[in-house]
């Protein structure tokens, strides 16, 4: 067997279609790009659902482990924003309106990442619509716990007093920052040498929320870069939007615990 035939690179080198008439030179950059993000997406996705089920059966080591993966891959995505940044307005000018109605909005594998890490949105099913294996994988993650949730089951085995509402929920709901929840991580911060794994999977988390954050920044500024205050190819209002995904969080009450920490009530100076 080859490099070639083992990677299959045939099929990998070509599958980028230049649209623009005449051809644009620069199109080919902004093919790439998105597809390698497509790419580094599937692996994330797969050390992700992985993780998850290794948190489920308690094995948090070899789960962090797929995590600290995770974080790499996520610092490669948000360095790529610098290479699409080399593209000008003028450039990709020359080619964008064959891009049609396309969009990184209607990105299946974004969503079933942000899915996984519990930003739940049963109205992003209906993008996919007229096409039903997509919508059936995301419906399937929809309703699935998160690993945040999967997190939360495994803090109840080991005795925290997790308020029972968030083990049991209709997981394809929005999840809300919970108070008990927040008392229950203030222990665990209180006295990290007692939870060791608990409070260092707390805190890969937050570096996992911490690169999505980064990405998406670097998504935003790219885009006001490019084609500063126009709408998106796909019909969103482009940067406002981008700027709105930036409030949103995963793990609410892991930066909830720190507002306790900075105020001293709980730890030590």
């Amino acid at each position: 067997m080859s490099y070639g035939d083992y990677l299959d690179l045939d099929t990998l080198l070509d599958a980028q279609h230049p649209r623009a008439v005449p051809p644009q030179h620069d199109e080919l950059l902004f093919i790439i790009q998105h597809q390698t993000s497509e790419l580094w997406f599937k692996l994330v996705l797969h050390e992700l659902r992985s993780a998850r089920d290794l948190i489920a059966r308690d094995e948090l080591p070899l789960a962090l482990k797929r995590l600290a993966r995770v974080k790499h891959i996520q610092s490669t995505l948000a360095e790529q924003w610098t290479v699409l940044a080399t593209l000008t307005p003028s450039e990709y000018a020359q080619f964008r309106r064959f891009l049609a109605t396309s969009s990184g909005f209607q990105s299946l594998q974004y969503r079933c990442v942000e899915f996984l890490l519990g930003n739940k949105n049963a109205d992003m099913v209906r993008v996919f619509d007229g096409r039903p294996a997509q919508q059936e994988q995301l419906e399937e993650l929809l309703h699935q716990p998160s690993l945040w949730d999967v997190f939360l089951q495994l803090l109840a085995r080991r005795g925290l007093a997790v308020p029972p509402e968030l083990l049991d929920r209709d997981w394809s709901q929005p999840y809300a920052e919970n108070e008990r929840l927040v008392e229950v991580l203030a222990g665990v911060y209180a006295d990290p040498e007692k939870h060791w794994d608990i409070y260092e999977t707390c805190e890969e988390l937050v570096d996992l929320e911490d690169n999505f954050q980064v990405w998406r920044f670097r998504h935003l500024k790219t885009v006001e870069r490019i084609i500063g205050s126009a709408k998106g190819t796909g019909g969103s209002s482009g940067v406002p939007f981008l700027r709105r995904a930036l409030s949103l969080t995963f793990f609410p009450e892991l930066y909830a615990v720190r507002g306790r920490i900075a105020e001293g009530t709980i730890g030590h100076d």
